[in-house]
């Protein structure tokens, strides 16, 4: 395959196929098209998934700073001890 090759590269290809009725490559570039399309599908659920996994984890961080809050009003403030250095 070539680099930055497109669909519509070997659809016409195809055409060509058929124009001259020579089908010989007709198989691959049929392997081609599907091999591309099937990463552009892949590529479109990956975005997919993405963006509902950047939403959840929105979701989710604004849930915990919530529970934080709540839990440090719930808990008594820290208390500082100061200890005393004995003289030797």
């Amino acid at each position: 395959m070539y680099p930055n090759r497109h669909i519509c590269q070997a659809l016409e290809e195809m055409r060509a196929c058929y124009e001259t009725r020579n089908f010989a490559a007709l198989l691959g570039l049929i392997e081609e098209v599907q091999s591309m399309a099937n990463r552009m599908e892949s590529g479109l659920e990956d975005n997919r998934d993405l963006k509902k996994l950047t939403e959840d984890r929105q979701r989710l961080s604004e849930q915990v700073d919530k529970l934080r809050a709540e839990r440090d009003k719930l808990q008594p403030p820290a208390v500082e001890i100061e200890w005393e250095e004995e003289d030797e």
